[in-house]
């Protein structure tokens, strides 16, 4: 595929962030021309995204739907002491779907299988020399390392999965953390397409990025085996480490950019901090970067940088929450916060959900006994000191070598 040579708006990567904030582009801003730099074959990679549709407003769901893949109008949750189904539709957009619609639209502003060497503030260049020109660049390329987070770690395989006879299943099951837990907090995440074909997907809460791939498809297929689930079939497979944000100097981090590129995605830390969800977050900057009346560079990193540190600020108790998770539970019994905040009101889960827990929300999930020991829940208190503390020890760990 041929490279444009440039562009009102580059964007480099082509993953949910890149591939939406496109797409919003050419559905509302139709003479803004735009280049979307992808190093795979197709967009989005070998991805599900989902989310529940109170995440997001009514407005916004209007042009997310043509890319939902799946829908369903209810979802559950399975703990040892209990299960129970939410009345909260819940939708997934697949990455093929994302590549099927997004690439026509883009049309020759799309560069796929291209290895990116330098993102500038009026350029990307291609490690076999060309060059797209552009007025403005955004960067969303994935998360990349800093020293300035400190993050726990959502690892999964998923397993889309086809059965020799139907699964049973009418609504996705978002966890079933009755499994024998490994690895921190451990559930299972099962999406019904059909009656016979199922994502499912082993996910655990852990404290370490290292994935061991072997380890989670037998945790899968003994969960299948359990459930009575003969498989006929693996379809696909996909797998992610995905941030969970503890603590952070987020102006920092921000400024470890490339200053004049506006941050997209995870390069802006736009991630719930608890539970990982970056769809809902990708959609709100997709639509906020469209509506800009000055799209020039400066101007498109100013907004981005400073969108992305005002989210980041507002989610301050989602971040104590995760340091709770992380450091006040011990590993194995993690799954106690996840049992007793799913027992809470429907609404309130919905507002947790979406980024909108309001004050009452807060006193109630904090309200009674803690479901962690209240001498290590204090020392989460405070997020700049538990990140020096953070810091200083991996400073400590790396000076030991490591």
């Amino acid at each position: 595929m041929a490279v444009p040579e440039k562009a009102d708006i580059a964007i480099a990567g082509g993953g949910l962030s890149g591939a939406l904030i496109a797409y919003r582009l050419r559905l509302t801003r139709p003479e803004v021309t735009v280049a979307l730099v992808e190093q795979g074959p197709s967009l989005g990679g070998n991805h599900t995204w989902s989310f529940h549709a109170s995440d997001v407003s009514a407005a916004t769901y209007k042009w997310l739907s043509n890319l939902v893949r799946h829908k369903w109008p209810r979802q559950a949750v399975i703990f040892p002491k209990f299960h129970r189904v939410l009345e909260t539709s819940y939708c997934s957009i697949t990455s093929s779907r994302l590549h099927d619609i997004v690439a026509p639209l883009v049309d020759e502003g799309l560069a796929l299988n291209a290895d990116i060497a330098e993102v500038a503030p009026d350029r990307i260049r291609l490690r076999d020399g060309a060059v797209i020109k552009a007025n403005a660049v955004i960067d969303a390329r994935g998360a990349r390392t800093s020293d300035r987070l400190v993050l726990g770690f959502q690892k999964f395989v998923g397993q889309e999965l086809e059965f020799v006879a139907p699964h049973g299943l009418d609504a996705p099951v978002i966890m079933d953390a009755s499994v024998p837990q490994e690895d921190g907090y451990r559930f299972l995440y099962v999406l019904p397409f059909t009656e016979r074909i199922a994502l499912v997907e082993d996910t655990r809460y852990a404290d370490g990025a290292a994935l061991d791939r072997e380890a989670l498809r037998r945790g899968i297929s003994d969960y299948c085996a359990v459930r009575g689930w003969k498989i006929s079939k693996v379809i696909r497979e996909e797998d992610g480490v995905l941030p969970i944000a503890l603590a952070g100097d987020i102006d920092a981090f921000l400024d470890e950019g490339v200053e004049g590129v506006a941050p997209a995605g995870m390069r802006a830390a736009l991630f719930h901090p608890l539970t990982g969800y970056s769809l809902p977050d990708a959609a709100g900057l997709a639509e906020r970067i469209a509506d800009q009346d000055d799209l020039s560079g400066p101007a498109l990193a100013r907004f981005a940088v400073r969108h992305a540190a005002s989210v980041w600020r507002n989610r301050s108790f989602y971040r104590l929450l995760s340091r709770m998770l992380f450091s006040a539970a011990a590993p194995d019994q993690r799954y106690k916060v996840l049992q007793r905040f799913y027992g809470l009101p429907r609404s309130l889960i919905e507002r947790f959900y979406a980024g909108q827990t309001h004050f009452g929300d807060q006193a109630r999930i904090l309200a009674g006994k803690p479901p962690v020991p209240v001498s290590r829940a204090l020392g989460c208190l405070g997020e700049e000191k538990y990140l020096n503390r953070a810091l200083a020890a991996r400073a400590t760990t790396q000076a030991q070598g490591g």
